[in-house]
């Protein structure tokens, strides 16, 4: 049977971390970081003022999240087939781009969930 406490050269002791959630590696740093890039390029909205970077947290329907996440879906999916993907003001959007509103709107649609 393994020992529950971990003891340090040191001798500081700590439970191990057997059964809890290891956040550190199951994220990605290059990935939180684009998505971070991502989410700061769309706080400008279309009026020109710029929200807050945690107003998504206020409530979104999970109606609007699922329309949000198939249109960004469906520019993943573009593509991912070799197409071009091209959004609402005519701009052609990149993979990661797409991809980061994929990501948003999960998260966003999650966290409706879990509160």
């Amino acid at each position: 049977m393994k020992s529950k406490v971990r003891k340090f050269k040191t001798g500081a002791t700590r439970d191990t971390d057997l059964n809890k959630p290891d956040y550190e590696g199951f994220l990605s740093p290059l990935v939180i970081q684009e998505f971070g890039n991502y989410m700061n390029k769309n706080r400008i909205q279309s009026d020109g003022s710029i929200r807050e970077s945690d107003n998504w947290q206020k409530g979104i329907s999970s109606e609007v999240y699922m329309k949000s996440l198939f249109r960004h879906f469906m520019q993943v999916w573009l593509i991912h087939r070799g197409n071009k993907a091209i959004d609402e003001k005519g701009h052609e959007v990149s993979l990661k781009e797409a991809l980061c509103g994929v990501m948003f709107n999960a998260q966003g649609y999650l966290h409706e969930v879990v509160k």
